[in-house]
């Protein structure tokens, strides 16, 4: 099964959007409760977008127990990295914007790239309905949900004083950084827009974005985020 008759699937891409919406890994009996359907059914839907590269399987200890009759690990199921865009035809639209980032950036105006990520972040924001907190742990969880909302699976997984990590293996531009690696400064103030409307009081200028492991084919994306309030 290649990508597009999986998403082409009404169920399995339901099921697809379900993997994405959730903060961690599923297993087929999460997804067989919240479609209610048969176990066997959404293991079935699972498996397939494993074949098809849209989701990656592992094992995970869930009962918390260890030793002797904790039982066997759980199958789980996660978004697998997103490369490149799913779309027929293929419109090539990251090779299109790659070129004017290139033009930008041979035209010494890294800035507008960043400034064109921060609007574009805050677009997301209001098509996802991200409403803003007070505390830098709700406003971050908030953001990460409503980036999962829109088909992108995210996750905070470290906040220490001002500064956050965020995990993405299907980072909504990473087709583009990974076509034009001069977008990552596009990517880096989407984050910052995302924030700083997730956050009451905070600019996206007051915001640092560092981007990892975008162009590792097998790594998920860490977005580090700094945040002078």
């Amino acid at each position: 099964m290649d990508v597009l008759e999986a998403v082409g699937d009404p169920e399995l891409r339901a099921a697809l959007l379900w993997v994405r919406a959730q903060a961690q890994p599923v297993s087929a009996d999460e997804l067989a409760a919240a479609d209610g359907v048969h176990r066997n059914v959404a293991r079935s839907r699972l498996e397939r977008l494993v074949a098809a590269g849209l989701l990656a399987a592992g094992y995970e200890r869930r009962s918390g127990r260890t030793g002797p009759g904790a039982g066997r690990p759980a199958k789980i199921y996660s978004a697998a990295p997103e490369l490149d865009a799913i779309e027929f035809p293929q419109r090539r639209y990251e090779s299109l914007f790659g070129l004017l980032v290139a033009e930008l950036a041979r035209a010494g105006r890294p800035e507008r790239l960043r400034a064109v990520g921060v609007e574009f972040g805050g677009k997301l924001a209001r098509v996802a309905g991200l409403r803003p907190a007070k505390r830098a742990q709700t406003g971050l969880e908030r953001m990460c949900a409503a980036v999962r909302r829109l088909g992108y699976q995210a996750t905070l997984v470290e906040l220490t004083g001002a500064d956050a990590v965020i995990v993405t293996p299907t980072c909504p531009l990473r087709p583009l950084v990974r076509a034009q690696p001069e977008a990552a400064l596009v990517d880096r103030g989407m984050w910052a827009g995302l924030a700083s409307a997730a956050l009451f009081g905070t600019d996206a200028s007051a915001v640092s974005c560092e981007t990892r492991d975008c162009l590792d084919d097998h790594s998920r994306c860490r977005v580090h985020l700094t945040l002078r309030r």
